[in-house]
């Protein structure tokens, strides 16, 4: 799998990653065989960066993730931290970090946290000096060898890009989603922040193997959170309604390459652009694991594929989100 420098992490990783979401909670029950199995796929296929949270399952998610890396060496684990108390700014303290991260070593396993990132804080957040000043003693204190953000808004990003220790930026960025072209991306290039985009298939839209009939589980925030009833709407479809989303999966279908299936066309869009670092598409099985990682060997698309992609979200999709997030 090609790889790419994640500049201020220090080292390199393959260029499809893996979200853990699905191993801790809220996309129907997984179970910890199945876990195992759907993280043993993506590694061998050639997965070397995995994104979890403390908040996955409540800490699920990174303890499988724990027990598998002991016999996986070399593999680089993000995490992130933030999601467990009420979004307060004053929550955001020195002690409460060093408490969060040692809940995450203990789950993983670690002496020192490979990545931490901030769990999509309240805006406030990602300007105030105290919380960096805080961050950069955890990487001083050896807890974590680096943090990062991640953010549901482009000026957030754009905040925490402009801080010196700021070592990556996780932000949803698919075919649904382009605002991130505009402003985030090439900041981040300039400054050597890593990339992360998280929500590529737009929770499973992108995948093609939706349609009008599809009906989700009640412990799936695809049910539950449409409307954003239990966090930000935006990491639901990615803040797209359900029958545009289809729609424009639709009039993207004819523009996958052949023998590619449409998640694979969806994730190697988001791999045409170099800034992005790591793609980090989720997994609930073996299949889909090595499914998606076989996207990074497609060729780079066509011209007139990005165009139709342009053209979709110009058409049907920027109404709805482009001046969200």
């Amino acid at each position: 799998m090609e790889k790419r420098r994640f500049g201020r992490l220090g080292r390199e990783v393959g260029v499809i990653g893996l979200g853990a979401w699905q191993l801790g909670a809220d996309w129907g029950e997984v179970t910890e065989e199945d876990a195992h199995a759907t993280l043993a796929a993506a590694v061998g296929s050639g997965v070397t960066f995995i994104d979890t949270a403390d908040v996955y399952g409540d800490g699920r998610s990174e303890q499988v993730i724990g027990s598998f890396r002991k016999d996986h060496p070399g593999l680089t684990i993000a995490t992130k931290m933030g999601r467990r108390v009420a979004q307060e700014p004053g929550n955001y303290t020195l002690d409460n970090f060093r408490a969060w991260t040692d809940r995450s070593r203990a789950n993983l396993g670690v002496e020192t946290l490979d990545l931490v990132q901030l769990h999509c804080p309240p805006t406030p957040v990602f300007s105030t000096d105290e919380v960096y000043d805080a961050l950069d003693t955890l990487v001083q204190e050896k807890r974590i060898a680096a943090y990062g953000v991640s953010v549901e808004k482009v000026d957030e990003a754009l905040a925490a890009i402009a801080r010196p220790g700021t070592a990556s930026v996780q932000i949803i960025f698919n075919a649904l989603r382009l605002k991130p072209l505009e402003r985030v991306l090439p900041a981040a290039a300039e400054a050597g922040v890593g990339i992360i985009a998280r929500v590529p298939l737009a929770s499973g839209l992108l995948s093609g193997r939706y349609d009008e009939n599809t009906t989700f589980s009640a412990d799936d925030h695809r049910n539950y959170n449409r409307h954003g009833e239990a966090f930000d709407v935006g990491e639901t479809f990615s803040g797209v309604d359900y029958a545009t989303g289809l729609e424009a999966v639709g009039r993207l279908r004819p523009y996958v390459p052949q023998g590619a299936t449409m998640a694979q066309f969806a994730l190697r869009w988001i791999l045409d652009h170099p800034a992005v670092t790591v793609v980090i598409p989720g997994a609930r099985n073996g299949d889909q694991a090595r499914g998606n990682a076989a996207a990074a060997g497609l060729p780079p698309l066509p011209a007139e594929a990005h165009q139709a992609v342009q053209a979709v979200y110009d058409d049907l999709i920027r109404p709805q989100v482009h001046d969200r997030w």
